[in-house]
């Protein structure tokens, strides 16, 4: 028995479009860019897309969330700091996506996966950037300051980046990575775990405001075969996903996009 009427090849289509995008979500994010293009390229609006992708992979956040549990230890701090601020900046972008015509996301959306697949391509430069910075950063004889001790730039940054996630939500994880990496003082490890929790909380508020304001619009048997999949994936990535090849993963996470792109456009 399949969730939709469309028949198996589309219910596995979308299936393993979950599985991919937890997977990945919980070693880099992006994930909506493998999602999203499968859903517009089977007929989806926009908007309903968008706003049952970022419900369908919520089960995934929790999944990535709690694989990287240990390196939350000592974020404490952090995470009451950042969290709030994630969460306004999502309601934000939730906000903007529901009252904003849907041709203005039609419009902007295009935009938006050339934003974010400019983060995919430069990942790993910023990166080393975030390396260099925190490096030059910690000299010898210094006091270490604490990770739980965000400065207000980080927090500015998270809101912004929270309104992006609550509006559009492919990529917000990779901005994340940036903004953390070289703001948040520990590893990338820890930015990561962050990264989880953060997106976590934005896309919990994003689906709480559509199932209160745009019930109508959220497509279930999409929902539902989204989040057994990425539900698997962030398993998946939490625990093996930081040994794909970083430079396949991104050429596909690309290649998705600019599918996305031609689909959105034409």
């Amino acid at each position: 028995m399949f969730l939709s009427s469309a028949g198996w090849l589309h219910d596995a289509l979308i299936l393993f479009a979950g599985l991919w995008a937890g997977t990945i979500n919980a070693v880099v994010g992006s994930g909506t860019l493998v999602t999203f293009p499968v859903l517009v390229a089977l007929g989806y609006a926009p908007v309903a897309a968008t706003i049952s992708n970022a419900m369908g992979l919520i089960a995934g956040n929790v999944a990535g969330s709690w694989g990287y549990r240990r390196e939350l230890a000592g974020l404490g701090g952090t995470l009451l700091r950042l969290l709030p601020a994630s969460i306004l900046g999502g309601i934000t972008g939730a906000w903007l996506l529901l009252h904003l015509p849907e041709e203005v996301f039609g419009t902007i959306a295009p935009f938006l996966i050339v934003v974010a697949l400019l983060f995919v391509i430069f990942q790993p430069r910023l990166q080393s950037w975030a390396r260099e910075r925190a490096a030059r950063r910690v000299q010898p004889g210094d006091v270490a300051e604490g990770p739980g001790r965000p400065s207000w730039q980080l927090t500015v940054l998270v809101f912004l980046a929270g309104i992006y996630g609550g509006y559009f939500v492919a990529a917000q994880g990779i901005l994340l990575v940036g903004i953390l990496g070289i703001f948040l003082h520990g590893t990338l490890q820890n930015a990561n775990a962050v990264k989880n929790v953060l997106v976590l909380g934005v896309n919990v508020v994003a689906a709480s405001s559509y199932l209160l304001f745009a019930f109508d619009r959220i497509i279930w048997p999409v929902v539902a075969l989204i989040a057994v999949g990425s539900l698997i994936g962030g398993f998946v990535g939490a625990a093996v996903g930081r040994r794909l090849p970083p430079v396949a993963l991104r050429t596909v996470i690309v290649l998705l996009g600019l599918t996305a792109l031609w689909f959105m456009v034409f």
